[in-house]
C-alpha cells in the first residue's frame, strides 16, 4: 500500500487492491484532487480515518442515452412538481449530503475538512450542484466535479422527498452535453436509473 506525503502524486491505478484501495494519507488540496479525479482516483473515507484513495474496477457509470426513466418518473416529471436548478446552492447541497450514511458506514464521509476543499473546488468552476426545490425549500440534490472533458464525476446525491433526487438526477442528465457520468461503485438505485459495469481502463479512456 502507498502512504502518501506532501508530493502531489499518485501509483498507477492498476496497483489498486481488489476493491479498489489505490493509496492513503495526503491531503484534500485543490491541486491533489483534481491530480486525482483525471486519474479516475477519488477519496472516500470516515471522519476518524486517514484520506483514503480508491480507483476501483470496474466502475460503476451511466451513459446519459441508456438513463431509463419509469413510467411513474415520468408522469412526475410532467406534473412539474419540483424545480430543478443547478449550482444555486453547492454549500447548502454538500452540507445536506454530509448527514447522509452510507451502508456499512458508521459515519458521515463528508466531513468539515472535505466540505471546505470541495467548495473551494466550487468556486473555482470545477465543482457543480443540482439543487431540487418545491415551493422554495431545498427538497433535494447532488453534488459533483466537472472536469472540462465530457465527465462528470458524481460524488453524493440527498433527498429529504421520496423521488426528489430522482426527479433531479434525470432532469440534469436529460439537459447535460456529458457523454457519461462516473458514478464510482454500484448502488442499487442508480442501476434501476441505467447506471452499468464498465472496465477500469475503459473508464480511463474517456476522462482522457
Amino acid at each position: 500500500m502507498h502512504y502518501l506525503t506532501n508530493k502531489i502524486w499518485f501509483p498507477n491505478v492498476n496497483e489498486a487492491t481488489e476493491d479498489g484501495l489505490l493509496a492513503i494519507g495526503g491531503d484534500l488540496s485543490v491541486e491533489r484532487l483534481l491530480h486525482a479525479y483525471k486519474n479516475g482516483i477519488f477519496p472516500w473515507f470516515e471522519a476518524e480515518e486517514p484520506i483514503l484513495w480508491w480507483s476501483p474496477h470496474p466502475r460503476f457509470v451511466l451513459f446519459p442515452e441508456k438513463l431509463k426513466v419509469s413510467k411513474s418518473m415520468k408522469q412526475i416529471l410532467r406534473n412539474r412538481d419540483y424545480t430543478v436548478t443547478v449550482n444555486k446552492a453547492f454549500k447548502a447541497v454538500i452540507t445536506e449530503c454530509s448527514k447522509i450514511k452510507r451502508n456499512g458506514q458508521t459515519g458521515t464521509w463528508i466531513t468539515n475538512t472535505m466540505i471546505e476543499a470541495y467548495t473551494k473546488l466550487h468556486e473555482l468552476g470545477y465543482a457543480k450542484s443540482v439543487e431540487v426545490w418545491r415551493d422554495n425549500n431545498l427538497v433535494a440534490g447532488l453534488y459533483g466535479i466537472d472536469l472540462g472533458n465530457n465527465v462528470f464525476c458524481g460524488e453524493s446525491m440527498f433527498t429529504k422527498e421520496s423521488n426528489a433526487s430522482k426527479a433531479g438526477f434525470i432532469t440534469f442528465i436529460q439537459n447535460t452535453h456529458y457523454k457519461l457520468i462516473d458514478c464510482q461503485v454500484y448502488t442499487k438505485h442508480l442501476e434501476s436509473l441505467g447506471a452499468e459495469e464498465i472496465s477500469r481502463d475503459l473508464f480511463l479512456e474517456y476522462l482522457k
